[in-house]
């Protein structure tokens, strides 16, 4: 039976291009996880976009001299193209500067208004000295007054995962310009968290079957459960629809507080793009859904508390109660899918220290689906993972040139040359009946790892069917049996045919992964049309301010043929000559990369 599932991806700040190690968290997972569920006939709804209002954005702005909006634009364009360039399969990737955004932004929190679960309060604020702007409190490090760790930000210490304040950080410091913020009284709007203590709590108990990582965080989260606050002094942002505050310029809402909402606003807005504007619905007002949320173990306080809490509150469901909003009950996650991080010599990517490998850059050199596999075969699934190039030419020349490339190449040109076509089988022989039914058994195997989001145990399994079916290959040497004789051509042509089977069962195992080389391999073994859709990005016009342009990633994946199943390979079908799959790189790439890659040392 077929299951909504919701695919919700992190969003990306639009103040810089991707590197490798921000897709290793909230991109290739998610798309591998989605192509997956799409294959196996489920309902996927893909949604994200880019990350385009607070700080952030002002302070990338400033930079480059440049307005909020027009930052926004340059590197949303420069993110949609490295995410198409990768294959992620968004039904829509959007932006948080919509004016759909803004409108369900507003209705939401008009919602947890009218329920008494966002309540002013006046605190201190943290303004520059120099320039007179507020700072946010993610651009204020000091010490933890908690546990000490000296690199606490002003929201939240990443050393022991307690909320904090900024104006109760030991000796803090701006992170734009290293001087001490001055704090002044203003007046904000904050999510009153301690009102979700028992219905979170309930909820978060309920959830035994998250990745340790995220299980192990949450636990900690009900301890201590302080009112937050959701809106900022800044002149960039979603503004706050209510008398008194809409008219105030310095007025908008925390960056964080509408980018989790995105989530539903994305579902809305591909819901009216399609011209079905209450389709949205069968994700999220459907117990039968499945909602999985896709990020790295940064964001889990966003995804495993914030975004419950607020969607708790709009529902009218926290511990005070209240009536649904505008779209009524909407669903919570099912599942949070945290990644750990992607390090170099240990250390995080970082853009300012030149520790950085983008996105655009490893396209152009290496191609999407070597980045993708290395991602989920090597990548910071459940532990932090140092990058090597030496670790990265060694999985593209050994298992995706050597062990895949080199099975389908010479099992198609084997069958090219003698046949032409794929060839009849004779009576089968009991290897051939062994390798077929290891090939068919994978399915099951990877599709439950699939379906957890276990990406290593469900690649190592359609790997072990490759490495399976080259071994057959090196046993039964069909290329050592000619026509001299009817049994000798007889069983050649059915040793042919089950490589075959098995290369076109490896494709579909690995299609996830590999979906650019899925569709090579696809019209190799003689098929046509769309195997693994890819998706477009196109340029539409806002749905509610006229005139205006954006930027989308969407696509056609209703059109792809691929499903997850064995399917027998159609005898007679035309075979060409293939050509390599993969091509082998330098190993003296693996001792420092390429020219333009950074040097790393320990």
């Amino acid at each position: 039976m077929s299951t909504p599932v919701l695919t919700a991806v992190a969003w990306p700040y639009a103040n810089g291009p991707r590197h490798i190690g921000h897709v290793s968290g909230f991109g290739v997972p998610s798309d591998v996880f989605s192509r997956y569920q799409r294959m196996a006939g489920n309902r996927v709804l893909m949604v994200s976009g880019t990350d385009e209002h607070g700080t952030p954005i002002t302070v990338q702005a400033d930079k480059e001299g440049m307005t909020p909006q027009q930052t926004a634009d340059k590197y949303t364009r420069q993110i949609d193209e490295d995410l198409r360039g990768l294959g992620l399969s968004y039904d829509l990737f959007t932006r948080t500067s919509t004016g759909n955004h803004a409108e369900v932004t507003q209705q939401i929190f008009l919602a947890l208004h009218r329920n008494g679960y966002v309540v002013p309060k006046t605190t201190r604020g943290a303004i520059s000295p120099s320039t007179g702007r507020t700072l946010p409190d993610r651009y204020i490090e000091g010490t933890c007054p908690i546990c000490g760790y000296d690199g606490a930000r002003g929201d939240q210490c990443d050393n022991c995962g307690n909320q904090l304040d900024a104006a109760e950080l030991i000796n803090p410091k701006s992170r734009i310009n290293g001087e001490t913020p001055k704090f002044v009284e203003t007046e904000h709007f904050f999510l009153d968290l301690p009102a979700f203590t028992k219905t979170l709590g309930d909820w978060l108990t309920t959830k035994t079957d998250w990745r340790p990582n995220v299980l192990n965080f949450t636990r900690n989260l009900i301890d201590d459960m302080r009112p937050r606050p959701i809106t900022r002094d800044l002149d960039w942002g979603v503004k706050i629809p209510l008398d008194g505050w809409r008219e105030q310029p310095l007025k908008r809402f925390y960056v964080w507080f509408d980018a989790v909402i995105g989530y539903f606003s994305a579902s809305v807005e591909w819901a009216r793009r399609n011209g079905t504007p209450d389709a949205w619905q069968e994700w999220w007002a459907n117990d039968a859904a499945r909602a999985y949320y896709f990020m790295g173990k940064d964001n889990i306080t966003f995804h495993a508390q914030i975004w419950p809490a607020l969607l708790l509150g709009q529902n009218g469901a926290g511990d005070r109660g209240g009536e649904p909003g505008r779209y009524g009950p909407l669903r919570l996650p099912d599942e949070i899918v945290s990644s750990e991080f992607l390090t170099m010599s240990g250390s995080k990517f970082s853009t300012s220290r030149g520790t950085v490998i983008y996105v655009h850059d490893f396209l152009r050199e290496f191609g999407p689906d070597a980045l993708r596999y290395f991602i989920s075969v090597a990548g910071p699934e459940t532990q932090d993972t140092d990058f090597t190039w030496d670790e990265f030419v060694r999985r593209t020349n050994f298992e995706l040139a050597n062990e895949w490339g080199n099975l389908v190449n010479r099992s198609i040109s084997m069958a090219h040359k003698n046949n032409g076509a794929v060839p009849a089988p004779a009576k089968p022989a009991p290897a051939d009946e062994e390798l077929k039914a290891l090939s068919r058994q994978a399915f099951d195997t990877a599709g439950a790892h699939l379906g957890r989001s276990r990406f290593k145990l469900a690649a190592a399994e359609a790997m072990r069917v490759v490495t399976a079916a080259n071994r057959y290959l090196s046993d039964q040497e069909p290329w050592k049996l000619k026509d001299d004789s009817p049994e000798n051509a007889a069983r050649r042509d059915s040793i042919l045919h089950t490589a075959l089977q098995v290369v076109s069962d490896a494709n579909t195992l690995l299609t996830p992964f590999l979906p650019h080389s899925a569709q090579k391999v696809h019209e190799a073994l003689g098929g046509t049309g769309v195997w693994a859709a890819q998706p477009e990005l196109q340029e539409v016009e806002d749905l509610d301010v006229p005139g205006r342009i954006n930027p989308i990633l969407t696509g056609d994946y209703a059109s792809e043929q691929a499903c997850w199943a064995s399917k027998p390979v159609e005898i007679g079908r035309p075979l060409a000559k293939p050509t390599p799959l993969f091509t082998k790189l330098d190993p003296k790439l693996g001792e420092t990369g390429p020219d333009w890659a950074p040097i790393v040392t320990d």
